[in-house]
């Protein structure tokens, strides 16, 4: 009786996992898949996504380390930092997250033994002063960060090019969406600056740049207000992007594009970081919250 009550029961659990494995999310029929094979980096359960160091996927972006949505609840328990896995990068521009990875497989997993991974240290960490840096703005006026002091400041990084919905577009989607509710607010709007920095000094010219900002802000726009677009040397766009942890290289399949991480951080009227936002899953009244609290 006892063997028959145990094999029922494996039989259930085989069944429950079963019917687990073929439930997914639908996905349109032009989704793509890739293999993926990488290192966790770290893994957030609540957030639904896991920081991996991949290899090149082959066909479609070079090796480095970003987010990834994680959809199966299981691997954000299991995975942990330091693990070696294998996965299938799904990426669909139809769904809500355009990729995801699925079919995640853990194929050795970390040495508990050893010590945590260390965090980059160059990285800006809250409190730190923000190196000065010298750009130039949409209007071909020259921009430092010494010249914002006295402002709260929000800086986020992207390339004109960029035809992804959930990298750059979002992210000035984001910002002007935020330029113009502040734009509204005649006393916040002359302690706030919205600073968008392009890391394809090659092509985001002042003149494209401001071309670009004035289509994000509406078809009668003529001004950004709080809203400044700049870009600088090829040099001194990758060392303010060192410090913010934004990762960036040109994508060797299609030299047009780049591979790239999201960072977005608040600078103090002290010109310190005060809050880091990466990836993507922040809003525009979160932002504007944010600065409206560092310019106080």
């Amino acid at each position: 009786m006892k063997a028959k009550f145990v094999a029922a029961v494996l039989a259930t659990v085989v069944i429950i996992a079963g019917c687990k494995n073929v439930q997914q999310d639908p996905v349109s029929g032009n989704a793509k898949r890739y293999p993926l094979k990488g290192k966790v980096i770290s893994v957030d359960p609540d957030a639904k996504k896991a920081t991996i160091d991949h290899e090149e996927v082959p066909g479609y972006m070079q090796k480095m380390t970003m987010d990834f949505p994680i959809r199966a609840d299981w691997a954000l328990r299991e995975m942990k930092p330091g693990d070696q896995v294998t996965a299938e990068l799904v990426v669909d521009e139809q769904a809500k997250d355009p990729y995801w990875l699925e079919n995640i497989g853990i194929v050795s997993a970390g040495d508990p033994n050893n010590p945590p991974l260390d965090v980059n240290k160059n990285f800006a960490q809250v409190g730190e002063p923000v190196p000065d840096f010298t750009l130039t703005d949409q209007d071909n006026k020259p921009l430092s960060l010494k010249s914002l002091r006295g402002k709260a400041v929000a800086i986020t990084f992207i390339y004109a090019r960029c035809p992804l919905p959930d990298y750059c577009i979002r992210m000035s989607t984001n910002f002007s969406d935020a330029a113009r509710e502040i734009n509204e607010d005649a006393e916040l709007s002359k302690k706030v600056v919205l600073l968008t920095v392009s890391f394809d000094p090659e092509n985001d010219t002042p003149a494209k740049l401001r071309s670009y900002g004035l289509g994000y802000m509406g078809k009668d726009a003529t001004s950004l207000g709080v809203w400044k677009l700049a870009v600088g040397k090829d040099a001194e766009v990758r060392r303010i992007a060192d410090f913010f942890g934004l990762r960036y290289e040109v994508d060797q399949t299609d030299k047009t594009q780049f591979n790239h991480s999201l960072r977005t951080a608040v600078i103090g009227p002290d010109g310190k970081v005060i809050k880091i936002l990466p990836g993507k899953e922040w809003s525009p009244k979160q932002l504007i919250e944010e600065l409206r609290a560092a310019s106080r």
